[in-house]
């Protein structure tokens, strides 16, 4: 038995090659746990509430995916994960209470899985995880460590958001949301930067603060951090665990220097204890990546890869799933100029502002951004700055809430941001939004779609509509 199976058997009671049910195994979340688990030999099944390229993928891999959510689904599962997003009255987790199956939430199982792997480097912050453990994960992958994987995006070099290895090593994506990333066990921590986000649940950004706080004290071994956010800084002061910074400063351990950009592509110069350590040129666009990479060459270390490995790994490394992915290009004019489909995953207002800065260093002659606003919470705290952010665009279309779990107590709407920016519109479907889109597109432009939820399934809409395709 695997010491993975070993964790699980001995937190859980479920035996070796176990059937596993995940409600809700299309999220982002539950996918790359399902994946593990399947590679460590437990019999995986899931069910969903509509089709996604998560499910797609759980089913290319030999996974049974059932549509819909009823209590017949779980079949003869010994163990139930769920979500927090799942509802107490789903009628698969009511099935299990009743048959007196064990439940288990999706943080709570990626925390057993991070106790096997006794060299894990979880990787938070409020932006940038995803791309820097994606990072993190193609450096050691290439290099040949061999690690486990869990990553809120899927990363194109596996074509998918988690995997098992061998090696007691492990890159893992730690959530703030809910305080899910202190039931993760790990050697190492990095914390990219603390914004105020999720504050329905942390009430302030000292709360954030706070709980970023507790999240690093719990590393058995470093903290990677940025030295040049200072909520970074605050909650880090007096810590008692070492910390390796990474910043702009000589007094960083790990220093950025000449950071500079080609077109929309950063480089830069990583210094270690004041000494060269490599020259990084990277694949993926956007200025706010250099201190991504810088954290990954830092954390890469820490998984036992060489200097050379990191820079090989940073330039190869072209985005994660729904960051910055491009979907693809419109059939060519009479003079080959083509309209540009994209999609990013930017779901607060700093993030935009960041995406968005990318994409006007990428030399398109216009960019047309798209945004789907998730939950109700966010939208209304941020709206001005949800407008400020989109008015970078030429022209930003803004589609309905997304609200996920909740109800519209704070009366927001989409209209709202709209109505804040001299080039908004608001078009309330992905299909108007489509219409809107392809009817003012010209060639050389970039279309841009952005949010938390599915507005990815709008890009790929627009893209064939640009196409004749539908």
């Amino acid at each position: 038995m695997s010491t993975d199976m070993l964790q699980l058997a001995a937190h859980t009671g479920i035996p070796e090659a176990a059937a596993v049910h995940f409600v809700g195994i299309g999220g982002s979340g539950m996918s790359p746990l399902a994946e593990i688990l399947h590679t460590m030999g437990y019999a995986v099944t899931g069910s969903d509430a509509a089709e996604s390229d998560n499910t797609a993928r759980m089913r290319s891999l030999g996974i049974p995916v059932i549509i819909g959510h009823s209590a017949g689904n779980i079949g003869a599962a010994q163990l139930v994960v769920y979500t927090t997003a799942v509802s107490r009255d789903n009628p698969e987790l009511a099935a299990a209470v009743g048959r007196g199956i064990p439940l288990l939430e999706r943080a709570a199982l990626l925390g057993l899985i991070t106790r096997g792997h006794p060299r894990t480097i979880a990787v938070s912050g409020t932006h940038g995880k995803t791309t820097t453990t994606s990072m993190l994960a193609q450096i050691l992958l290439e290099a040949g460590r061999d690690p486990s994987v869990f990553i809120g995006g899927r990363l194109p070099l596996i074509g998918a958001n988690g995997r098992a290895g061998e090696s007691g090593l492990m890159v893992c994506e730690a959530c703030e949301f809910q305080d899910h990333y202190l039931q993760l066990a790990y050697a190492t921590a990095v914390i990219l930067n603390i914004d105020a986000d999720h504050l329905d649940w942390f009430g302030s950004l000292e709360g954030v603060i706070a709980s970023f706080r507790q999240y690093a004290a719990r590393a058995t071994g470093v903290v990677i951090a940025n030295a040049d956010d200072p909520n970074t800084v605050a909650a880090l002061e007096g810590i008692a665990v070492p910390v390796e910074w990474y910043g702009g400063g000589a007094n960083c351990k790990w220093q950025i220097v000449n950071g500079r950009l080609t077109g929309a592509y950063g480089r830069f110069t990583l210094l270690c204890d004041g000494e060269f350590f490599a020259d990084i040129s990277l694949g993926a666009p956007g200025a706010h990546n250099i201190y991504n990479a810088a954290a990954a060459a830092a954390a890469a270390v820490r998984g036992g890869a060489t200097a050379e490995e990191i820079a090989a790994g940073l330039a190869h490394f072209r985005g994660a799933g729904r960051r910055f992915e491009f979907i693809g290009e419109s059939v060519p004019d009479s003079s080959g100029g083509v309209i540009t489909v994209a999609d990013d995953y930017a779901h607060h207002p700093t993030e935009i502002t960041a995406t968005l800065a990318a994409a006007r260093q990428m030399g398109y002659a216009r960019v047309l951004a798209v945004f789907q606003p998730f939950t109700f919470s966010r939208t209304a705290r941020h709206l001005e700055e949800f407008a400020a952010a989109l008015s970078a665009a030429d022209i930003a279309v803004v589609c309905d809430i997304l609200g996920s779990r909740e109800e519209n107590i704070w009366n927001v709407s989409s209209e709202q941001i709209a109505a804040r920016i001299s080039n908004g519109v608001y078009c309330p479907t992905f299909d108007d939004v489509t219409r809107y889109i392809t009817a003012q597109a010209r060639p050389g432009d970039l279309v841009l779609t952005m949010g938390g939820g599915d507005i990815y399934k709008c890009a790929r809409q627009i893209y064939k509509m640009l196409n004749a395709e539908c």
